[in-house]
């Protein structure tokens, strides 16, 4: 079985033989009580690493962003949603929405279209806090970081990102041939922009395999977080095993991440010159999740069942906005030249197959549902 739907990135596992042995999971208080051992230390190396001042652990970025947004509205404050905007920020802001602040969308990645919209509320004086995702991996770009903090600094708000899909993958320093850059440190490195009003919430899930989040940004920002946070007094903070496989991913992405994600980029360059060969292609760029062009709604259910039965998993998924399943491969630094090569191969051999029309018999079983929605 060839495996298309692990969003492991750069491959990495984190078995217990490789960790630091640990005398209990948790000390049984909240984190606003105390820290779990080693959590301060990594989330300062994490601060480091995304070149911001400080960090603050949290157990999931939904945790993290349901206390940001309960923080943010201690004040008059009016949100501005980027439309490609991953699903666990919105539901953070849904928080505030229920208490009435307003939240404006506007187009993805378009500047003028929130520069036009805080400019129609500049007259309200409220704190514009502008969120959007650091990368956006349905269309394969990363936001225009220099454009939104122009404008946020313009008006005295606060830039927030979701910097999940970027952290252990984009890095200093992009190049023709190291589009990635180096150090993996996430999109604030990859674009150089960085600044006191720029807060990062960035799960470890992705690019560095470890089911742990965390907070960062300047000094003074994450210092009020820590105090402000609801779920730090009610709910449990990060185990100490996720706080040593945290440890881990560090310190193999010191030593090894710059060749994995060297790696990964050659997997992905041979996926698309493979689609090239055949006559498909995909969006995506350089990133991880590939999408094939031109095969949507019937034609991408059968593809997904026909690779299945051949062994070979993919992901079925409706990109926003678009009511027709896709489909994506999501390639890591794990997967080898054979297995990239096999499935060209197949894609060839279906290729006829995948495009013609298919009835309402084949469906059965194959509803809406199925398909997975990826911001």
């Amino acid at each position: 079985m060839i495996n298309f739907t692990s969003a492991l990135y750069l491959g990495l596992h984190h078995p217990s033989r490789l960790l630091q042995p640990w005398q209990q999971l948790t000390l049984g208080v909240p984190a606003a009580l105390a820290e779990p051992p080693g959590a301060e230390e990594f989330a300062q190396k994490l601060a480091r690493l995304q070149g911001c001042e400080r960090g603050v652990l949290m157990p999931s970025t939904l945790h993290l962003f349901w206390d940001l947004f309960g923080m943010l509205c201690q004040q008059p404050v009016t949100l501005y949603l980027d439309e490609g905007t991953y699903a666990i920020a919105r539901w953070g802001m849904e928080r505030l929405s229920a208490r009435g602040v307003a939240v404006h969308p506007f187009r993805h990645h378009d500047a003028n279209a929130l520069l036009s919209k805080i400019t129609l509320q500049a007259r309200n004086r409220k704190y514009p806090v502008v969120v959007a995702n650091g990368f956006c991996p349905a269309c394969g770009t990363a936001a225009p970081i220099g454009d939104y903090l122009e404008i946020v600094r313009r008006f005295g708000g606060l830039l927030v990102l979701d910097d999940t899909q970027a952290l252990g993958i984009l890095g200093e320093a992009p190049a023709v041939y190291g589009p990635y850059g180096h150090g993996g440190g996430g999109v604030l490195r990859w674009s150089g922009h960085f600044g006191p009003d720029i807060l990062v919430g960035s799960s470890l899930a992705k690019g560095l395999g470890v089911p742990v989040a965390v907070l960062t940004g300047s000094e003074r920002l994450l210092r009020r977080f820590a105090v402000a946070s609801d779920t730090r007094v009610h709910s449990s903070p990060p185990s100490v095993a996720v706080i040593q496989a945290a440890a881990h991913a560090l310190a193999v992405n010191r030593l090894q991440g710059n060749l994995l994600r060297r790696r990964l980029a050659q997997r992905i360059g041979q996926f698309r010159k493979g689609l090239a060969h055949i006559g498909w292609s995909s969006t995506g760029g350089w990133f991880p999740v590939q999408t094939l062009r031109g095969i949507a709604g019937k034609a991408a259910i059968r593809l997904h069942q026909r690779l299945s039965q051949w062994g070979v998993q993919t992901i079925l998924a409706r990109p926003r906005h678009d009511r027709e399943a896709h489909l994506s491969f999501l390639l890591t630094a794990r997967h080898r030249e054979r297995e990239i090569e096999r499935c060209i191969d197949m894609l060839d051999t279906l290729a006829h197959e995948a495009k013609m029309p298919i009835n309402n018999e084949q469906l059965k079983g194959q509803s809406a549902s199925a398909c997975q929605s990826r911001g």
